[in-house]
């Protein structure tokens, strides 16, 4: 599986090179074993000791300086496990030879991945990100330095404009949750960077250098803003808000994605969350065209005053069997309240009864991946709690559509820091979506592409069921994590070295994970790159005077003491169940 290859002096081989050898066997022919170089080596032959080389230097000591090189094999055409003959001629693999080595000649329908060392493509064979023998991507390294962003917005680029899709490309679609800064929501415009140099370099890879041609984008709405108005600055036009309907939150039962924290499934609580659903789901009425709820006589608006009714519901002895369920004592729903009243500012936001809805398209506020290839939903002015909300519901509904229409579309999904949504330890009901798509998602046409900083961290199911698996920069005590046991030992030393923009790419069908480079980003990945003097980012004058008293608080982030409603009455009477 090994083999060793001595280099004359006016040769070389470097690490990532493609090597093949032949060798005649009787009954079989020719055998052809390749290989890729995983390490290499130069020394003096003649040198006993290490001081010897000066002497070897100097001309007093006779030696000879000899490179080898390890190949590690990747093909043996055909089968016959025979160890290459030492003398035989081995030679650095190019064109067809290179290809059947790789095994890209057996690709019916492959996409580029980026440059490898030899400066020729690598691919990635779709069968295995299409769901026809395997799905879902996971890409981890260090946050910054490892480019895992970029390089999954690549492999969307290159999926979609390779034309390995064919006839589908039409009706695949991909959905990209955004955590970093406004970064992504210039993807649909040029970048000034782009000449010549960048656009050879797609060239060679068979791509055009061009940004996402269909995009959508979406953002939470601003905060004290009864307009509806999307929480952006960089880019203030092409961006729809987004939100749920008290009536949709009823409807749709999403009070368990309120409870998303890893821990909550381990307490007793989440009896009363289920039965609190199941009330709101049978009792809630639609109130006016605003999204707003009556339940029992109550007209309901906002998610404050939700919460207010809950409460109440829950820790009145006349109600608290019906809602809570007849066998739950005030411990538990008191540790049900406290958790419900601490989602009142990052949820106050997003679950709301005091937009109109009655506009030319009914659905404007929710998160449609319908109308455009590239959907992208910006959560980072949203809190953590906020934001895994928004993943946990979304994902649910579209796997929910996807069960309803029936494969025959693709849906890629970009999971940023994905060891937020499906920890190794622990259950919640985003990791259980998450676990579903893992697990069937190729079936429904739901493809994961998810990034991490540490693989060791996520779910191991997520990750095991990952057919193509990417490393950029790694952390020197990540890489020793059994879960980078696919890297040999070279590479996972080259991991902790690795420069932005290269990557690591295992596939089932190669053995030796390959290096490649892939191109900076043809699309704006910040403001500053959008090459378009007439792109509007700003808002007519009429707009800002209108827009004065939606402005951001810059405040609105700080803890806050007396300004929550639920704050009057510090002491709640809730009581810890133990661990306390």
């Amino acid at each position: 599986m090994k083999f060793h290859v001595a280099l004359s002096p006016d040769a070389y081989l470097q690490l990532d090179d493609v090597v093949s050898t032949r060798r005649q066997i009787p009954g079989y022919g020719e055998v052809v074993t390749s290989g890729v170089v995983t390490e290499v080596v130069a020394r003096h032959e003649g040198a006993a000791f290490g001081s010897d080389v000066f002497l070897i230097a100097d001309g007093i000591l006779p030696a000879t300086v000899q490179e080898i090189a390890e190949v590690t094999t990747t093909r043996v055409e055909p089968e016959c496990y025979v160890p290459p003959r030492p003398g035989a001629v081995a030679i650095r693999a190019a064109g067809a030879d290179r290809d059947a080595a790789l095994y890209f000649d057996k690709m019916d329908a492959r996409i580029p991945a980026g440059i490898g060392r030899d400066g020729e493509p690598i691919y990635l064979n779709l069968e295995f990100l299409d769901g026809t023998r395997g799905a879902h991507v996971s890409i981890s390294g260090i946050s910054g330095v490892a480019t895992k962003t970029s390089f999954a917005l690549f492999l969307l680029h290159s999926l979609f404009t390779s034309g390995a899709l064919g006839t589908r490309t039409v009706n695949a679609k991909a959905l990209i949750f955004s955590v970093k800064g406004e970064d992504l929501l210039f993807v649909d415009q040029p970048n000034t960077r782009l000449d010549e140099t960048l656009r050879a370099a797609y060239a060679r890879l068979g791509l055009p250098a061009r940004p996402f041609a269909s995009a959508g984008f979406y953002a939470p709405p601003l905060p004290g803003d009864t307009t509806g108005r999307p929480h952006v600055t960089g880019r203030t036009s092409g961006v729809t808000a987004f939100w749920w309907t008290l009536a949709e939150f009823c409807e749709r039962q999403l009070l368990p994605y309120v409870f998303a924290d890893v821990e909550d499934e381990k307490n007793q609580y989440t009896i009363v969350v289920h039965q609190v659903t199941s009330r709101l789901y049978r009792e809630a009425q639609a109130a006016g065209n605003d999204g707003a709820v009556a339940i029992d006589g109550a007209t309901i608006r906002t998610w404050a005053e939700m919460i207010a009714f809950i409460c109440e519901k829950v820790t009145d002895e006349a109600t608290r069997a019906h809602w809570a369920g007849p066998a739950v004592g005030m411990g538990t729903v008191n540790a049900f309240v406290r958790r419900l009243r601490s989602s009142q500012r990052p949820l106050g936001p997003l679950i709301r009864g005091d937009l109109s809805t009655v506009t030319d398209r009914p659905i404007a506020h929710s998160i449609d991946t319908s109308g455009q290839q590239v959907t992208v939903v910006d959560l980072h002015n949203l809190p953590e709690r906020a934001q895994r909300f928004v993943v946990g519901v979304v994902l649910a509904a579209e796997t929910d559509r996807k069960e309803q229409a029936g494969p025959g579309g693709l849906l890629f999904t970009m999971i940023d820091e994905l060891n937020k949504y499906a920890p190794r330890e622990g259950s919640s009901p985003i990791k259980d979506v998450l676990l579903d798509i893992a697990e069937r998602g190729r079936s429904l046409g739901i493809i994961l592409i998810g990034a991490q900083q540490t693989a060791s961290e996520v779910e191991r199911r997520i990750v095991s069921n990952s057919s193509i698996k990417i490393v950029g920069r790694l952390d020197p005590a990540e890489a020793g994590r059994p879960e980078y046991g696919f890297l040999p030992t070279s590479q996972r030393q080259r991991a902790t070295l690795a420069k932005p923009g290269t990557m690591f790419v295992s596939q089932p069908e190669i053995p030796v994970p390959l290096a490649v480079e892939f191109p900076f980003p043809a699309w704006a990945t910040r403001l500053s790159e959008v090459a378009d003097p007439t792109f509007a980012t700003g808002t007519s004058p009429a707009d800002s005077n209108a827009g004065d008293a939606a402005r951001p608080d810059p405040f609105s982030k700080l803890p806050q003491t007396q300004s929550d409603s639920w704050f009057d009455d510090p002491d709640d009477g809730a009581i810890d169940e133990p661990p306390f």
